[in-house]
């Protein structure tokens, strides 16, 4: 799965909006707007801040395996 559209799902899936993540990372709506289109990469540390939040991997937020494990 594409690492942007995983982003997008995981947020919807929990229902929260792109202002909730914006305001969680200390970012703008827009910007996160970009990370979930594509448009623009979102950096390591904004990663690690969501894995934990959704108590999730690295690699299942980042589209690279199917499984999510938690991390708890």
């Amino acid at each position: 799965m594409n690492y942007c559209k995983r982003l997008r799902d995981l947020r919807e899936d929990h229902d929260l909006s792109q202002e909730d993540i914006a305001r969680l990372l200390g970012t703008t709506r827009q910007q996160v707007g970009k990370w979930e289109n594509g448009t623009q990469k979102m950096g390591i540390d904004k990663y690690v801040k969501l894995a934990e939040y959704y108590n999730v991997s690295l690699d299942y937020l980042a589209g690279l395996t199917d499984t999510p494990r938690k991390l708890r």
